[in-house]
């Protein structure tokens, strides 16, 4: 099973989103407003494998996230709780074995954690894993001034405090179909998930590669704090991609959520758009 749950939509300075790259050279290929205000998407990745794990990729920002002040200042709309999506799958949180944080920033992670009955927050899948890297896990703990209000360390305090979190320190494959990749580039320690079954793998590069318009190796975002090695692992990401066909999933594009890619001589473009 292979589904993406879209839990609501934000806007981004398209600036931001393309870095130095020119305007007249990206807005034909992703929309923005009269604000230059680009609608980002986040698609939650929901997979179940041939070996029995029920795993969640990227949760989202998560509702009761939404009055934190990073958030404020992105104008999430549309948001979903992902528990009401599980259960139109006839998942329930509790059936959730893996969830995997490509990286800590708060509209990735936030909906691992809810408030309760009593208004206490506590994970939102008692019995999951969460993966995340060790060194993005420090980089929340000590974040550079620029990236400080990407974070809400509350988060993976709780899951920590209740045994749930998993850290990463290198490359590692924890099950025959699931492969965590680490790069550098938008943070420190993004995780790259790679799931593969026997007819495909699906990659999950995060905000390595945020939306299809950045298979074009040179449209950085602002956001990375170390714009070379991101353009180095996305280099790397979008080789194999288009060598062994793997499907794109780009977390936070509105239009073209998943996609298999090709190279052209030195660069790459979308083959086909793909369905989950």
């Amino acid at each position: 099973m292979f589904k993406l749950i879209t839990t609501g939509y934000f806007y981004a300075d398209g600036g931001a989103m393309f870095g130095a790259v020119p305007k007249t050279t990206w807005n034909r290929s992703y929309p923005v407003n009269e604000r230059n205000l680009c609608v980002l998407a986040m698609h939650a990745g929901i997979v179940g494998t041939n070996d029995g794990r029920i795993i969640i990729i990227d949760p989202g920002v998560g509702q009761d996230q939404l009055k934190d002040t990073p958030a404020i200042f992105y104008q999430f709309y549309n948001t979903a709780d992902i528990r009401d999506a599980l259960t139109q799958a006839g998942i329930r949180p509790e059936d959730i074995t893996d969830v995997i944080f490509t990286h800590l920033h708060f509209d990735h992670c936030g909906a691992a954690i809810h408030k309760n009955a009593n208004s206490a927050l506590e994970p939102v899948f008692p019995n999951a894993v969460h993966w995340v890297s060790r060194a993005q896990y420090e980089n929340e703990r000590n974040p550079h001034p620029l990236e400080a209000e990407s974070f809400l360390p509350k988060n993976t305090e709780i899951l920590e405090k209740a045994g749930l979190l998993r850290l990463v320190e290198s490359t590692i494959e924890p099950y025959e179909s699931l492969r965590i990749q680490l790069y550098d580039g938008h943070t420190s320690g993004q995780v790259v998930a790679y799931i593969k079954d026997e007819s495909s793998t699906i990659v999950f590069p995060g905000d390595v590669i945020p939306l299809a318009s950045h298979i074009v190796q040179e449209r950085i975002s602002a956001y990375d704090l170390y714009p070379t090695l991101s353009y180095n692992g996305k280099t790397e990401i979008l080789e194999k991609a288009a060598s062994k066909e793997q499907i794109l999933v780009f977390y936070h594009d509105a239009y073209t959520p998943c996609a298999i890619i090709k190279k052209v001589r030195s660069s790459f473009k979308i083959k086909k758009k793909v369905d989950l």
